[in-house]
């Protein structure tokens, strides 16, 4: 395997100011031609016994399930069990031992048009401002939608054990997103804080994003059921802005916060989130777009990426890229920033951490833009190591 090593600095809490600008497609896997810029500062939080061992795929992927339907997110939950969105069906999928898929319910008020419709999956335990208990796997699953008139997030009781999961009745925890055909964002977790984060793309309608008094183009932070902490910075339910259509959110053993953003027409971007940071669009696309801005710490060509979910293993960072149709791999510590599975699965849409070392990627061919093969879409598995 052949790596162009790629300067960096392992980067801050404060501002991701280190960019790295990707132009190259090389075979599985793939490095990425970079261009340094200016270092970063060390970062910082709390004091670990042993710095995370940068990992990467190890040998190559299996199938352990086939025939999903345009999936969106994956969400592995405490109990080992595993549930999936559909983004044009509104179904929730239970994953089965055996490969096998069974329907654990269907959210309702789900309007899928275009890129939008049943996005991403997250889970509350019991004990954290869930349900009441009935089973010792209780919790909230919580979805972000669109609807008939605007993105929503709801959450429902999760009902059964693993094998026969159900869902309740929604309960609604925020509505009035902007919504349209594109540009919905759709991603949302829970922090180390125990606070909701989700990702919103304005749109669009680009001035949504500088303009504090819309949701749209922003990562919100908000209590579980849908409130503005009291120490967010602008006193809304808006953490940053300046995003066109973020839909990768993930932290870091520091408890910093990643996510992945769709360009327009010449840069994808990987960037560090801060309170009250502003990330540039409409006027910046990529870097230098002047002072006020913040940065991305990495950069695609929009052909190379088109980035959605993101996962954070070991500190190592995987972006799924649609259009790029690979798993891009950056480690912050070294600056290595390299591409794998270059067109093998085509489209792929997210990626989580799996169990026993392995990375969960889902593949996205059927979403009205991919070439489909028998069997699409797929969950693939991957050993990772060092």
């Amino acid at each position: 395997m052949h790596h162009r090593r790629v300067w960096a600095g392992v980067v801050a809490a404060g501002m991701a100011t280190l960019l790295c600008a990707c132009t190259a497609s090389a075979p599985r896997p793939s490095a990425s031609t970079s261009t340094p810029a200016r270092p970063t500062p060390a970062a910082t939080g709390p004091a670990a016994d042993a710095t995370p061992v940068p990992v990467r795929p190890l040998g190559e992927p299996v199938v352990i399930a086939e025939g999903l339907d345009a999936p969106w997110s994956i969400l592995r939950l405490p109990n080992g069990a595993t549930l999936i969105s559909e983004r044009d069906t509104a179904l929730v999928r239970e994953l089965l031992p055996d490969g096998g898929l069974r329907d654990a319910g269907t959210v309702a008020r789900v309007e899928p048009v275009g890129e939008g419709g049943l996005l991403g999956l997250a889970f509350l335990a019991a004990g954290d401002g869930a349900a009441d208990p009935a089973t010792p796997d209780a919790g909230w699953v919580y979805a972000y939608f669109t609807a008939a008139s605007d993105n929503r997030i709801v959450r429902m009781p999760l009902t059964g054990t693993a094998g026969g999961l159900g869902l309740g009745e929604p309960e609604t925890v925020l509505s009035g997103i902007p919504a349209a055909s594109n540009h919905n964002g759709g991603r949302i977790g829970f922090g180390p804080d125990g606070l909701l984060y989700a990702t919103v793309g304005d749109a669009g309608e680009s001035g949504n994003a500088q303009d504090l008094g819309s949701l749209g183009g922003k990562i919100l932070r908000m209590t579980p059921t849908g409130q503005a902490p009291a120490d967010n910075p602008f006193g809304s339910l808006v953490y940053s802005y300046g995003h066109r259509n973020p839909q990768g959110l993930a932290w870091d053993s520091s408890g910093q916060l990643w996510a992945s953003e769709f360009g327009q027409n010449t840069w994808d971007e990987l960037n560090l989130i801060t309170a009250g940071g502003n990330y540039g669009w409409p006027e910046a696309e990529g870097a230098g777009g002047g002072a006020g801005f913040i940065d991305p710490v990495q950069q695609w060509s929009t052909d190379e990426a088109s980035p959605s979910g993101l996962a954070v293993v070991n500190d190592t960072l995987f972006l799924a890229a649609l259009r790029g149709e690979r798993l891009w791999r950056v480690d912050p510590s070294t600056g290595t920033v390299d591409g794998w599975f270059v067109n093998s699965f085509g489209r792929l849409r997210d990626v989580v951490s799996g169990p026993d070392g392995t990375l969960w990627f889902v593949s996205n061919n059927t979403d009205g833009r991919g070439a489909p093969s028998p069997g699409d879409d797929r969950l693939y598995q991957v050993q990772v190591g060092p």
